[in-house]
């Protein structure tokens, strides 16, 4: 277990060029088995995930070249083979399940593992994909410890309607459909900048997509794809994050952001906590006018709300980084997680560093902020953004605190530790059993 160890009251400032978006790495690293021919992927960060796919990958025989500390990957499936007997999927990572397809138009069989899962976001089910490999034409059994999901023909092409707008099963419906017989079509899709990110990359390879960042895609099958060269653009997340910690320290950070265009709601979002948002030259900065306070809506009987759900309402992932804003602000605040039971939870850490909170349900907290914090010991779920939000809490508060179990962090934030001290933090990496 990884624990960081943060000596907060420092103001932050200085400049961080972030990493690409984890959620768009993974799924356009499974998409590079649907072609033999090389890719080239620039911007790759060196996460855990990224580690475990690309290890499966050699496992598989597909030649790897990875120099992570450039960012640079080299991809070529040429000689790759897969018994479904022998290889396992990476487990403790949900992306892995965007092998499946791949492996399906290759091979004809692939298996998901039991446990296959990633952050503790409460119920992720795995019923949405496995309706989707089944409306392709795949059949899927279940064994002691596994699904086995077998392909007796091409796959063929289908029309679907989601339940709900689910980023990784709609990219399993294009991992599907790209190299399916006919044209599918797919209602009520994801269209996270992630997501828009990834048809990018398949249309790159040759994929015909229609409908590109709205809800509903269209694609028409190709017999093969090619390769190519993709650059990465920066996480929107990390953004977000390094935005946030500029604000709640008081500091200046200025992050380099090439997609400004998706942020006017999360500049919104920053403005209810009194942070305003300035996007320049490709760099955006966090602006803060003293002490945090939270803007009061015109409706005085109703709380300031921050509502998160599928894109393009504000991103889900980045709640948490805004209810430690919400913590440290004067005001109140109603935080509505839309997505996943029980993801608010972690908030009785909160009360550690002194915070005043009320878990409404499983959906909704309210905060309570601009009291005095001090610095504690906390102990963090496993979930991303829930570390760094407890992060952010303790880079605010004088003296030391400990953020337990962090590890979260690095599966999606290369050099992290090392980018908060280039930027004046006080923060270091410890392990215990």
């Amino acid at each position: 277990m990884a624990n960081l160890i943060v000596h907060g009251g420092r103001p932050l400032s200085g400049r961080i060029v972030p990493s690409a978006n984890k959620n768009a790495v993974l799924p356009i690293l499974c998409a590079t088995l649907l072609t033999q021919e090389t890719i080239r992927l620039h911007g790759v960060p060196d996460i855990t995930d990224v580690n475990k796919i690309l290890e499966i990958f050699r496992v598989l025989g597909s030649e790897v070249e990875a120099d992570l500390t450039n960012g640079l990957v080299v991809i070529r499936h040429h000689d790759t083979v897969f018994d479904a007997k022998l290889h396992r999927l990476p487990e403790q990572m949900r992306s892995s399940i965007m092998l499946v397809p791949p492996l399906l138009h290759r091979f004809g069989v692939a298996r998901i593992e039991d446990d296959v899962k990633g952050c503790t976001l409460g119920v992720r089910e795995i019923d949405p994909h496995v309706e989707v490999l089944a409306r392709f034409g795949a059949a899927v059994e279940r064994t002691e410890g596994s699904l086995v999901i077998r392909a007796h023909r091409p796959l063929q092409a289908t029309r679907h309607w989601l339940d709900y707008a689910s980023v990784t099963t709609t990219e399993n419906f294009v991992l599907c459909a790209a190299l399916a017989e006919g044209t599918s079509k797919l209602t009520n899709a994801a269209s996270e900048p992630h997501v828009q990110e990834f048809c990018r990359f398949m249309a790159m390879l040759g994929a015909r997509i229609e409908g590109i960042g709205t809800s509903q895609l269209t694609i028409h099958g190709v017999e093969g794809l090619s390769g190519g060269d993709f650059t990465f653009a920066e996480d929107f997340h990390e953004i977000a994050t390094f935005l946030a910690l500029g604000g709640i320290t008081g500091g200046n950070i200025a992050v380099k952001n090439s997609q400004a265009e998706q942020f006017p709601l999360i500049d919104r979002t920053f403005a209810k906590f009194g942070i305003a948002v300035h996007h320049e030259d490709g760099w955006s900065r966090a602006e803060t006018n003293g002490p945090l306070k939270v803007r009061r809506p015109f409706t005085q009987n109703m709380l300031t709300k921050v509502e998160a759900a599928p894109w393009p309402y504000l991103p889900v992932d980045l709640l948490p980084i805004f209810i430690a804003l919400g913590v440290k602000a004067e005001g109140s605040v109603m935080f509505w997680n839309k997505v996943y039971d029980g993801a608010l939870g972690w908030s009785v850490e909160l009360s550690k560093f002194g915070a005043h909170t009320f878990l409404s349900d499983p959906h909704r907290l309210i905060t309570f902020g601009g009291h005095p914090l001090i610095p504690a010991e906390v102990e963090s779920p496993y979930i991303i953004r829930v570390s760094i939000a407890l992060l952010m809490l303790a880079a605010s508060i004088d003296g030391r605190s400990v953020i337990k179990n962090a590890t979260p962090i690095r599966r999606a934030h290369p050099r992290f530790a090392e980018n908060l001290r280039s930027l004046g933090a006080d923060v270091e990496w410890t392990t215990s059993d």
